[in-house]
Parts: C-alpha cells; structure tokens; sequence
C-alpha cells in the first residue's frame, strides 16, 4: 500500500473502533453469547459450553482476553471489535486491488470501508460477544489471499490455506463456504504446490481440531452432541425435509438481510452504470465463486433472521462492489459535488438512524431494552426468591432463556424447559455457579418453589408460548407475583413434574447443590 492508502486505511479502522466501542454491549446479549462466556470457564460442547461445533479457536482466544479484562462480556466484544478493525482494513486493501485499474479506484476502496463502518448489522456484530464478524474478518483475508494466488502471485498460496483453517477453528461453518475459494486459487498453480497448500491446510486443521476433540471427551461425546444439534434444528428445515417454500422463504430472506445490512446502499446495483468498466471478467468470476457456496447453503439448508449475521461471511466482496458502484456513480454524476456529499451524508444518516432505532433485534434500542428486561428480571427474582427455597425454570429461548438465568443467577439452581431428547431417555439441561450438567434424573425435592424465568416482553410468540406452558395447569395452580411492574409466574415445586414428567425425581435433595 501506498502512503495515501495506507492513510486511507487507518482512519477507516479508527472510525471503526470508535463506533463500535461507544455503542458496545455492556451484558451477554443472547442464548449464544452465554454459551461462549461459560466455555471460557469450562469447555464442553456436549452441555452446550458452548453449543457445538464448539468454535474452539474463538473460544481459545476468547480465554487470553478474558486474562486481560477479567469479564467474559468484555473479552468476547473485545475481539469482536478487533475483527470489525480488521474486516474494515481488509476490505479496503481487497478494493484496491480489484479496482486499482479504475479512474476511480481510490474513491472505490474508500466507500468499500464507508460502507462496512456504516452498515447496521455490521455494527451490531462489532458489538456484541459473537462469532459473526470474525468470521466476516476471516473471509476478507482469505478472499484476499486467494486472489492473489488467482492473480498468480504463488507465495500466497500457504498464507491463503493457513487463513482457511484458522478460519475453521473460530467458525467451522467457514470451511464449507469458503474451500471453494481456495480450490477455484489454486487451479492455475503447478500441482505440486497446490498440495503443498492443502497439506497445510490439513495441518492447521488438525493443530486445533485434535486438541477439541481431547477437550470434549472424545469423538464419540463430541459426535453425538454435533449430530444431536443437527437433528433438533436445522434438518428439520432443510430442502430435503421441508417443503420447498422453506427455500423460497429463505432466499427473500437474504435479500431482506442484504436491505438491513446496507440500508441506502443496497440499491446501487439497481443503477445502470454510465462508465465503461476495466474491472476484467476474471474479478466477476472470483465474486461468484466467493458468493455461491453460501447463497446456497442458507437458501437450501438453514437460515433464520435472528440467525443473520450467517451472511456477514459475504460481507467482504458485497462491500468492495458496493464500493464501486458508489464510486462510479460520484464519478459520473452531474451533480455538484456539494450536492452529492449531501446525498451521501443523509444516505449515513439514514443507516445510523436504521442502527439506533430499528424494531429489529440487531438495532441498539432493542439491545439496551434487552438489557433493561435482564436486570428487571434479575432483581425481581432476587427480591421475591431465595436461592435455597426457589428453583429457576428457563425457557429454550434465544433471548432472556434459561442461559440468561444460570449465568446471571449462579446461586440458583436453574432448569431448562424442556426436556431433551438423550440417545436411550429424556434428560434436562440444569445449570448453576454458571457451569451446566446434562442430567436424566434430577433431584429437586428440598425446593419448595419454582418461578418461571420471564420472557422479552415484545413479541406476540413469546406471549403465546407462556400462556401454553401455564395452560398445563388447571386454574390456581400458579400464582403471579408483580415485582415493579414485572409478572413473575411461580407455583410449587411439587408441582414440577408437569414440566417435566421424566426427568425429575422429587426425593429430598437436588443434584447440583453446593
């Protein structure tokens, strides 16, 4: 890089770093950031510590960070500010290269960053305890590695292969989206070299996919756990076990997720472009190869809104086009150049605005009102609740579920509702001095209470679903309990086993008690 890009470069990661580190998390947000910070304490994928695949390496390097800040929250939105740094600087360095043959290249590569700094799901990633925009860091270094390689620069070969398995120890999701990428690289390099680039992969793979396997207990725990996920959610939704419309839902689902990602910006490629592009085919092609194997992935197999930082692996390239075609229309506008600025400002505005007030569980409004409903609920359980008299039911929920109550609550013992299937019986998931047992008998009978975590407030599912777990007793069973203007459903620990008939055993003392 050149003085000027280098510049360039340097105020975009700053620009970066102060966004997300104003807006921060300050608490774990969902069921998954909760999985992350008790793995740092103890790694276990079987009891979801956390949720397999395991991410070892994120977990590994979330540990060292937790050495620095002594707080789990911390550590993990630490590296998740890192990596937006990152992304941003190897977004911009990937713009050069592709685009270094335009008029227009410099202004290109500079809106390629604009774009990540201001886009709303980036945002939110870069601030929150998630895997998402490490994953978006580690596409853009390996896109841009294999498109050196592409460009047949050969000694980026081994760098482009290690990148890939580091990638897969932080998200093992990255080695099925992003190996085509490599092995389209690699085809027009001598062969001996090209297995010399897999075999490094290969090794790199196993340097950390061993050590998992140890940590885990085993390939027959790990496996089983792997297989058990894969069966309870995404299968079940696949285009070989659902009806086609699942697809189809999912595909309008992405370009809904590309409009939230980019705001204003996304409807660049709508404009016909006036200026006669040096951008060769080749580049077009290398964008599809990087493209493809996700879009096909999350259109035919799993994808969930409230899952969407998945696409943040396309972040890289999107952006770079984005770029672009922002840069080709400021260059051929007629415009003043006053007049486009002003354009360009209110088009930021726009996104920022979208970032802060969105009704989407990626704006900053619902994380602090997340937040806000946390610490409700955990100070009205604590008032109405003692930890030797009260058991804490949690729901499987993605937001304030039974993860939220265990980790926030540790003196409580706490169960997750439902039960779950084990390989020969029914088991429940319990959890306390945040640490979690997978039992399939568990001991509860010197409780004398149970109170029903509460769920967010906003969303007509989560009303609906409390209101058929209350529906399993007959009228007065339970009580509500108001605790500054929070409903806390409670009832008696006898009468536990209507939530779960097989895996609770009201003898006189619980399992986990300490």
């Amino acid at each position: 890089m050149n003085y000027r890009q280098a510049l360039d470069s340097a105020i975009l990661v700053l620009a970066t770093a102060l966004t997300r580190l104003a807006f921060r998390s300050h608490f774990l947000y969902d069921i998954d950031s909760v999985n992350f910070a008790l793995a740092l304490r103890r790694f276990d994928p079987v009891v979801y510590q956390p949720h397999p695949p395991g991410y070892f390496l994120y977990v590994r390097l979330g540990m060292l960070s937790n050495s620095i800040f002594g707080d789990a929250n911390t550590a993990l939105v630490a590296i998740s500010i890192l990596a937006s740094c990152g992304t941003v600087a190897m977004i911009h360095l990937l713009a050069s290269a592709w685009f270094a043959s335009e008029s227009f290249g410099r202004t290109a590569a500079g809106f390629a960053g604009l774009l990540f700094v201001f886009s709303p799901l980036a945002w939110f990633h870069g601030t929150v305890a998630l895997t998402y925009i490490v994953e978006a860091f580690f596409s853009a270094l390996v896109g841009y590695y294999c498109w050196r390689v592409y460009s047949g620069f050969h000694t980026f070969v081994l760098p482009a292969a290690a990148a890939l398995g580091l990638a897969a120890g932080f998200r093992p999701s990255s080695l099925l989206v992003l190996a085509p990428l490599l092995w389209f690289s690699f085809r027009r390099i001598p062969r001996g070299l090209a297995c010399r680039g897999l075999g490094t992969l290969g090794v790199v793979l196993l340097a950390w996919f061993l050590p998992m396997l140890r940590a885990s207990g085993g390939w027959s725990a790990y496996g089983s756990s792997l297989w058990s996920l894969w069966r309870l959610v995404p299968w079940r939704q696949t285009i070989f076990t659902s009806s086609v419309f699942n697809s189809v839902a999912r595909a309008a689902l992405i370009v809904a997720i590309y409009a939230f990602c980019f705001g204003c910006a996304a409807l660049l490629p709508l404009r016909a472009s006036n200026s006669p592009s040096r951008t060769d085919k080749a580049t077009r092609t290398f964008t599809w190869i990087w493209l493809s194997p996700a879009l096909l992935l999350f259109t035919f197999v799993y994808l969930k809104l409230v899952n969407s930082g998945y696409l943040l692996v396309l972040l890289p390239p999107a952006c770079a086009w984005l770029g672009y075609w922002a840069a080709d229309w400021f260059n051929a506008s007629s415009r003043p150049v006053a007049a486009k600025v002003v354009l360009l400002c209110a088009a930021a505005g726009i996104n920022v605005a979208f970032f802060l007030r969105a009704p989407l569980y990626f704006s900053y409004r619902e994380v602090q009102r997340s937040q806000q409903e946390l610490t409700a609920a955990l100070a009205a359980i604590r008032r109405i609740a003692q930890p030797d008299e009260t058991v804490i039911v949690g729901f499987d929920s993605h937001f304030l579920g039974y993860r939220h109550a265990g980790y926030y609550l540790p003196e409580y013992l706490t169960i997750q509702f439902p039960e779950v299937p084990l390989a020969s019986a029914t088991g429940v998931f319990v959890m306390q001095q945040q640490d979690t047992r997978l039992v399939n008998r568990l001991r509860a009978g010197s409780f004398q209470d149970f109170v029903l975590f509460p769920l967010p407030s906003s969303g007509q599912e989560y009303r609906e679903y409390l209101q058929q777990v209350r529906a399993r007793y007959p009228a007065g069973a339970l009580r509500v309990i108001t605790h500054n203007g929070l409903d806390l459903v409670t009832g008696p620990a006898s009468a536990l086993p209507v939530l779960f008939p097989n895996a609770l055993d009201l003898a006189p003392y619980p399992i986990l008690r300490r």
